[in-house]
């Protein structure tokens, strides 16, 4: 995927006003990184809150976690702030997983590269809510701007009550599980560990620890400055706020943007700069996502009721608009590859059953796969659900569940030898562009 500088709407010269940009305020269209100086005249001071009141505060506004995990944040806060208390050692660290290692999301890579003070802001109060003694950014190896823009923002801003480092890791697909990243931190290979313990109980140095993403940090910044009601001015009741929504394939403008919840699958498009041809189906929550029908998706809204209906979910954040013109089948089964390939190798069920499911999968789309091979493939992806370390095995085998069901007639279409439509190169592998960013 090109990567392209985000499009937001700009109803509003503070993000305290209603409407949006929110947390995409003071972008600029270059993409130029926003100083401490700037940042504070878009958003205002630091608040001065007390640990309890924020956590209220969160936990009135409704935030869920925007890392794909959908959890509520405000309760998140509260269970590691007790199991701080009840430590010997108290929270060890607030920890910002910027790893971002779903190959169409180019969200977090946004906020570090162009508006690094949001998500620093809404680590340092978290950090000061649930009494963390430091601040660690992780971020890939890759991303070198990152990385840079970073560590000068964190110099830019000068000394603060609680320390903060960044720290860089590897690109792989699992290397970004939460609990992959913990294990990391604490001089193991970045394997994802089996749970319980979870970080909040037993996370960085053996003690508890908050890891959320860097858009759950940055909204937090925005409430902590503006309240929960201003949260809820947008969005639904049972989705409160906006969210980052990387949107890319058949749209004229590909990229980030800020959208409230409840907007229309149609209007998330036109804010992209609408279809650029006719399209079959949208991926959305990326790949541990869901392909769902395009004329089923276009009838309903960006929230979590209308897309549970349709058994999806955002996750991610990523919508890929696929083209009529290309071949799902084809394109589901490089994703399909590309995921078993990024097993980190600890459970066999994911080691050799996506290898397996993989391989069915390149039969069907050569053309070459029996029914019966077919309906193979249908009972592994259902016995490697909920077998791994990880969710590893989970998200693969809903993506690939999600493509049979949608592109049935390709498959028979690919064994008569009549598949003509053309490969879009849906994005696998390291984000486009990560190097630079």
């Amino acid at each position: 995927m090109t990567e392209s500088r985000p499009r937001v709407a700009r109803t509003g010269s503070r993000p305290g006003h209603a409407g949006l940009p929110r947390l995409l305020a003071g972008l600029h269209s270059s993409g130029q990184v926003l100083s401490a100086l700037d940042h504070e005249r878009v958003h205002g001071p630091l608040p001065a809150l007390r640990g309890g009141e924020l956590i209220e505060m969160v936990q009135r506004s409704g935030l869920r976690g925007r890392g794909g995990a959908d959890f509520p944040v405000g309760r998140k806060l509260r269970t590691v702030a007790a199991m701080g208390g009840s430590s010997r050692g108290g929270v060890s660290a607030v920890v910002v997983n910027g790893s971002e290692t779903e190959p169409a999301s180019s969200k977090d890579r946004l906020l570090f590269t162009a508006l690094p003070h949001l998500v620093l802001d809404g680590a340092l109060l978290a950090a000061y809510a649930v009494g963390a003694r430091e601040v660690i950014v992780n971020v890939n190896e890759s991303a070198e701007g990152s990385l840079r823009v970073l560590e000068g923002a964190i110099a830019d801003r000068g000394d603060s009550r609680v320390p903060i480092r960044v720290v860089t890791g590897p690109d792989g697909y699992v290397a970004g599980e939460e609990s992959a990243v913990i294990h990391r931190l604490n001089g193991g290979r970045p394997l994802p560990t089996f749970v319980p313990p979870r970080p909040f109980q037993r996370g960085y140095r053996g003690r508890p620890t908050l890891i959320n993403n860097a858009e759950t940090l940055a909204q937090i910044a925005l409430i902590a400055r503006f309240g929960d009601q201003w949260f809820r001015e947008l969005g639904t009741s049972a989705d409160p706020g906006s969210v980052l929504v990387t949107i890319s394939g058949a749209v004229a403008t590909p990229g980030v943007y800020e959208l409230e919840f409840g907007t229309p699958i149609q209007d998330l498009l036109a804010a992209a700069g609408g279809l650029t041809e006719r399209v079959q189906a949208l991926l959305i929550g990326g790949y541990f996502g869901t392909w769902v029908e395009y004329s089923r998706a276009a009838q309903v809204r960006l929230a979590r009721t209308d897309l549970r209906a349709m058994g999806a979910t955002l996750g991610s954040g990523v919508v890929i608009a696929l083209r009529a013109s290309a071949c799902g089948l084809t394109e589901s089964a490089r994703v399909v590859r590309y995921l078993a390939g990024e097993s980190s190798g600890q459970c066999g069920p994911c080691v050799h059953g996506l290898a397996g499911i993989s391989a069915l999968f390149d039969a069907l789309a050569g053309g070459t796969a029996s029914e019966r091979e077919r309906l193979t493939l249908e009972r592994w992806i259902a016995e490697v659900r909920g077998r791994g370390a990880c969710h590893h095995p989970d998200g693969v085998a809903r993506f690939a569940q999600s493509a049979l069901q949608i592109f049935e007639e390709d498959v028979q279409e690919h064994r008569l030898g009549r598949c003509m439509a053309r490969r879009v190169g849906v994005p696998v592998g390291a984000p486009s562009g990560s190097s630079a960013s």
